[in-house]
């Protein structure tokens, strides 16, 4: 907006302002398509949004009268059944004018919100013979209680939650038998009526596995969450689904509970029922390339070999050769399926290279873990032989080697297992080596890690982080790099670069005895986009008393991809002279 008056021309910068914000807002209409509107509609705030997602606006002025008349009818119908569905059983839509320039004023008059006046919950079956308490129950937990608002949306989750938790337990064949919602308009009342219908208790029959051709039924077998004759939960054979889900072997997986054949001591109180497992196997071998980038390690290349039939008995076999800009790695693992108890072994052998902060390694590796899953939580003992090679820059060159015995305990409860916004991580592990068995130096080494996310809303979470680790022996010398600690860059302390964080020996940071990270981050999601915020601190030393702690703080965008949200942070680190940038992203084809 230009002025030429001199009046204009001397007025406050405030004054100015004022005036423009005084003409958009008189010219703003109360809702309204584009920026010249050929129609303004006065309705509460509060339906506003509901409005303008759902009810469409001519995108041109309405030229002639036929054409308004043809568009106040159709608002007046479509409006009020879009109202009804928040609980505006009255609403009306009443034409206010039509100006000189042909634009369309209607009001919305909204009326009475209708509540619920009463609710009627009948439960028949067993459920209402056998297990009143539950029963009781069940009606507590209605979602739609006496007294709140009766929109569509919440009648028809109330009912779909209430038939679900009545068949979560025991009661697998569950079904709604009727529903009614009867509205009072002049009263502003909805009264209620869902009548549902139990049936008999159900328990857990055989498995019953479809679609094998190159593995045997005992591979499924052994992943079952339940035994035959335990009473039917609906939650343990989602467990079971989402353990098969997971194995290699196959590319799909449906499991049901088939009520339509049942048998059972007495068909009117409990009946068993077969459990049908649906299998589509995978392709039993696959060859991918990756290639990627992260500012740990730089460019990475990725060639990888699997067999998940290898030698015909399940085994999964994975090979893969990895190049990175300061690390090299060839690696062969052998995983094999649960036994009956659950447990698994796998087998590894590697060799690497690395070059990080003037400290070069060369490692040979060979290794056996068994692992079981129980309750979510995963817990494992391995063996580990390994030579390594260590040239420092300026510092002590060695060989060293080392059969460590470890211990690990794994507990995740995350509501995403790919984004987490709600749970936790929790991990421990306690090791060690001795010299009267293949190693250079005695030593025993600890390390310990808790992550939480608290979502104090959809779109705002906060994650928390502390890890400390400390390997117990006299000296530093003859214990590989693997057990020891170095700290910085992504996953640690960001504003500072990989691993630079140590013990300092001639011209390289090697590992030190003793560690310690803290970290908090805050992200606010906009859809699959967020912003973060965050501050991080560590240290790593050769002994516990010399820690001296590093901090870092700063902020950067997030992703939402299909593999897991991906980070570009900006950080500064203390006593850094420069910010610097953190990025991970890892494309698989």
């Amino acid at each position: 907006m230009e002025c030429e008056s001199s009046a204009c021309r001397h007025q406050p910068v405030w004054r100015r302002w004022l005036l423009v914000l005084l003409v958009v807002a008189w010219g703003a209409p109360s809702f309204a398509a584009g920026n010249n509107p050929a129609v303004t509609i006065d309705i509460p705030d509060v339906l506003r949004p509901l409005l303008k997602q759902h009810f469409k606006l001519p995108e041109k002025l309405l030229a002639t009268e036929s054409e308004r008349g043809v568009f106040v009818r159709r608002a007046q119908r479509e409006i009020p059944e879009l109202l009804a569905t928040e609980g505006y059983f009255s609403a009306r839509v009443r034409l206010e004018e039509v100006s000189n320039a042909g634009v369309v004023a209607l009001q919305v008059l909204p009326g009475m919100r209708t509540t619920v006046g009463a609710l009627d919950i009948e439960l028949r079956g067993d459920l209402q013979q056998s297990a009143a308490q539950r029963a009781q129950q069940i009606r507590k937990a209605w979602s739609l209680p006496v007294g709140s608002p009766f929109r569509s949306e919440a009648w028809e989750r109330a009912k779909a939650e209430l038939l679900a938790d009545v068949a979560k337990e025991d009661y697998a064949a569950a079904r709604m038998v009727s529903s009614a919602a009867e509205v009072d308009v002049e009263q502003g009342v909805a009264r209620l009526r869902v009548v549902i219908d139990s049936g008999p208790r159900y328990q857990f029959g055989a498995l019953q596995v479809r679609g094998l051709e190159r593995y045997e039924p005992l591979l499924i077998e052994r992943h079952s969450t339940f035994k035959p004759g335990q009473p039917y939960r609906r939650s343990l054979l989602l467990e079971f689904q989402t353990q098969l889900q997971k194995l290699p072997q196959f590319s799909s997986i449906i499991v049901s509970l088939d009520t339509a054949r049942t048998s059972g001591r007495d068909v009117q109180v409990v009946r068993s029922a077969p459990v049908q497992v649906q299998v589509v196997e995978a392709k039993s071998r696959k060859l991918s390339f990756g290639i990627g980038y992260s500012t740990n390690n730089g460019i990475r290349n990725e060639l990888n070999y699997q067999s998940y039939n290898f030698l015909d008995q399940a085994w999964t076999l994975n090979s893969a050769a990895v190049v990175e800009q300061n690390r090299q790695n060839i690696a062969l693992a052998l995983d094999t399926p649960p036994n009956p108890l659950g447990y698994r072994l796998l087998w590894r052998a590697s060799g690497e290279r690395t070059d990080i902060q003037e400290l070069v390694t060369r490692r040979d590796k060979f290794g056996v873990t068994r692992t079981r899953n129980l309750f979510g939580i995963e817990t494992g003992i391995s063996l580990n032989w390994q030579q390594e090679r260590r040239l420092p820059t300026g510092g002590i060159r060695e060989t060293d080697q080392a059969l460590v015995l470890d211990w690990h305990w794994y507990r995740r409860v995350v509501d995403d297992p790919l984004a987490p916004t709600d749970g936790t991580l929790t991990e421990i592990k306690i090791g060690g080596a001795s010299k009267s068995f293949a190693s250079d130096q005695d030593f025993v080494r600890s390390y310990a890690r808790h992550q939480s996310w608290i979502a104090f809303s959809p779109r705002d979470v906060l994650s928390l982080r502390a890890e400390a680790g400390y390997t117990a022996s006299t000296t530093r010398l003859g214990i590989p790099q693997e057990y020891l600690y170095r700290v910085g860059g992504t996953q640690t302390v960001r504003g500072f670069a990989y691993q630079s964080i140590g013990f300092q020996e001639g011209g390289a940071v090697v590992g030190g005895r003793a560690m310690s990270t803290l970290s908090a981050e805050y992200t606010r999601w906009f859809g699959n986009w967020g912003a973060a915020m965050f501050v991080d601190a560590g240290a790593a030393a050769d002994t516990a008393p010399t820690l001296q702690w590093y901090r870092g703080h700063g902020f950067g965008a997030r992703w939402r991809s299909p593999v897991g949200p991906l980070a570009l942070d900006a950080a500064r680190g203390q006593g850094e002279p420069d910010t610097r940038v953190h990025f991970a992203i890892a494309v698989a084809f």
